[in-house]
């Protein structure tokens, strides 16, 4: 799921000086312990699916929420579906996706450490670190 924050509703409004909106039911992270943050730059042309092989489906099983500061990506999902999120979008995204960039993106992601970690470790394996 993603969505554009002039698509998200306004909650608070004290204009001039501060908007708060929110965006209810975004995921649920339930049952999935300790949250990591993580910061990513992904070149424009660049596509994770090589290196996920090898993961249960060849996908990222790790559940994602976050903000795409700049940027367009492509992100696929097990089901055949894609989303196409751009620069100031809200992110959520279920287990079984993989990642391309189509422009030079920037991105912020809060992902269940338990389940992220081994696939950043994997990453890591596939590029020979």
């Amino acid at each position: 799921m993603r969505i554009a924050k002039e698509d998200i509703a306004v909650k608070v409004d004290a204009s001039p000086g501060a908007v708060a909106r929110q965006k209810t039911d975004f995921g649920d992270a339930t049952g999935y312990g300790p949250i990591g943050a993580e910061h990513y730059q992904i070149a424009a042309g660049t596509d994770l699916s090589p290196l996920l092989q090898g993961l249960e489906d060849n996908l990222c099983q790790a559940p994602h929420w976050g903000y795409l500061i700049e940027g367009e990506l492509i992100v696929s999902f097990k089901d055949g579906t894609e989303e196409n999120p751009r620069s100031g979008d809200l992110l959520y995204w279920p287990p079984g996706h993989t990642v391309r960039a189509e422009k030079d993106s920037e991105m912020v992601l809060f992902s269940p450490q338990h389940e992220h970690t081994p696939v950043l470790d994997h990453l890591n394996r596939m590029l020979g670190g």
